[in-house]
This record gives C-alpha cells, sequence and structure tokens, in this order.
C-alpha cells in the first residue's frame, strides 16, 4: 500500500507491506523509487521511450541524446522541455540541425524496460555497431581510483533510502564527484552525460564511477561520450571488454576496498 504521492511523479514513496524476518512475521515500512515512462521526442516525432526514475530529467534528455548520436553538444538543441502528463513524461526537442538518416533508422519503437538500454533496436547490426576511439591520455592512479571508488556512496542519495538504484559519476581532480542515480544503469549513464554537457565539462578529463556491472551498452554509451576510464565495483561482461578493447577505454572492474581489476589499455592506471 502507497503511503504518500506528493507530486504527479514523485522520485519516492513511502509503501507498507508485510515482513517475514528472523521466523516472525511483521509490518513493514519502506521507501521504494518511483519508475515511469519517459518519451524522448524530436520535433514531434517520439524516437523512444524508456522506463526512468522521474528526476534529473534535463539531464537525461541531453545525455540519451548525446549518447544515441542524435546531437554532439547543447549547441544542437534549439529547444528542450518536460511535460509531464498522469500517465508518463515527454522530453520534447527540437534540434538546430535536420535529422540524419541514421538518426531515422534508429528509432527505438518499443518501450524499454528499465533493466535493458538496447529494447527497440531492430536489427543485430546495431547492437553490434562501430564505436568512437577514445584517445585521451587521461591517466590516474590506484589510489584515485580506490578514493573515488570509496566516495560514490556518498553521492547515492536516493539508494540510501530505497537499497533499489543505480548511480553513475564522474571523478576528476581537484572536484566534487558528480552522481546521478536512476533504477536503470543505463539511464544514470545518459544523466550523467547530460550533466556534463550542461557544466561543459569534458568526459576526458576524468573517469566514470558505476555502481553496476560493465556491460555493452555502457560501454557504448562511455565511447560516445569520449571517457578514457570506466571503473565499475561489479565485473565486466566479455561482450563489453570487447567492445572496450576497441574503443580505446580503459575498463576496470571489481573495484572494492581491496583492490580491482584492469581488463583493457592498462597503461592509463599508474
Amino acid at each position: 500500500m502507497l503511503l504518500d504521492r506528493p507530486g504527479a511523479h514523485p522520485v519516492a514513496q513511502r509503501v507498507i507491506g508485510q515482513a517475514w524476518r528472523n521466523g516472525a512475521a511483521r509490518a513493514s515500512e519502506r521507501a521504494l523509487p518511483e519508475e515511469v515512462p519517459v518519451a524522448f521526442c524530436y520535433g514531434g516525432t517520439t524516437q523512444a521511450v524508456l522506463m526512468a526514475t522521474p528526476d534529473d530529467l534535463e539531464d537525461f534528455a541531453l545525455g540519451f541524446s548525446r549518447t544515441e548520436g542524435i546531437i554532439g553538444s547543447v549547441a544542437d538543441l534549439a529547444d528542450l522541455t518536460v511535460e509531464r502528463a498522469h500517465d508518463g513524461i515527454e522530453l520534447r526537442m527540437w534540434l538546430t540541425h535536420a535529422p540524419s538518416d541514421a538518426f531515422a533508422a534508429r528509432r527505438r519503437r518499443h518501450v524499454g524496460p528499465t533493466g535493458c538500454g538496447m529494447c527497440g533496436l531492430e536489427s543485430l547490426a546495431e547492437a553490434n555497431r562501430a564505436l568512437p576511439v577514445v584517445a585521451s591520455d587521461f591517466r590516474v592512479s590506484r589510489q584515485q581510483i580506490a578514493t573515488a571508488v570509496a566516495a560514490l556512496p556518498q553521492g547515492q542519495v536516493l539508494n540510501a533510502a530505497t537499497r533499489a538504484v543505480h548511480a553513475a559519476a564522474f571523478w576528476q581532480p581537484g572536484k566534487d564527484l558528480l552522481v546521478r542515480e536512476d533504477v536503470g544503469r543505463h539511464n544514470a549513464l545518459d544523466k550523467l552525460a547530460g550533466a556534463l554537457l550542461q557544466r561543459r565539462w569534458s568526459a576526458a578529463c576524468g573517469m566514470i564511477v558505476l555502481s553496476s556491472r560493465i556491460s555493452i551498452e555502457l560501454v557504448q554509451k562511455a565511447s560516445m561520450m569520449g571517457a578514457p576510464i570506466v571503473v565499475a565495483v561489479s565485473a565486466p561482461t566479455v561482450f563489453a571488454i570487447r567492445a572496450a578493447e576497441a574503443a580505446g577505454i580503459t575498463l576496470v572492474g571489481i573495484a572494492r576496498a581491496d583492490g580491482f581489476e584492469v581488463f583493457t589499455h592498462p597503461q592509463r592506471v599508474t
């Protein structure tokens, strides 16, 4: 049973239920994250619909547009509005240029589930598309990786309340960790990409830190962002390792308090 609904699309809500712990039943109450359909509309046409946490929506619009190759910078958007309705959210965008043929061909015609970053693609070639090669010579030390990973939980405000969302963060020397959260790990990274665009920060000058495993769509998005180093607390898939190797991305996984493992391009870790 929902206890509160403060707005049309709250980020989280308190829920009551029944728990069974230590052999006994008791009433339970906890905060849980919301997820709503979010439509990405360009020039009046819907390009994709994803299930997402209804937060940091301008970042989400910009970041998805960037990692999908629809825009290269904020200047490529003439206008962006967030329209909330009872059944979901529309991110309405108008481009400063005519959309490319590739943009039209890559339309995602289905609602993408929360955990999937590729739903709606219509060919195997799209899932295996060639990625831009990241040529950044940015490097980090082992201690800097440990520091960034240790700082991640402090920025996971929604996860601290719900224990049910992923985080994507950006670390660079001399600045606080920039964190975005979402029920979908790919959504969290898109939101982070948009936050970097809004701040005019280059992904080539830092590293991405993820709370999740590293799957192929996260490597694809990192490549589109131009990020040289991706660090995650969990492991990568083999497909993700192949893609990172080809894209020139340093992939660091299983990053815990006792260390980490480097799977590709280790020269960036000093």
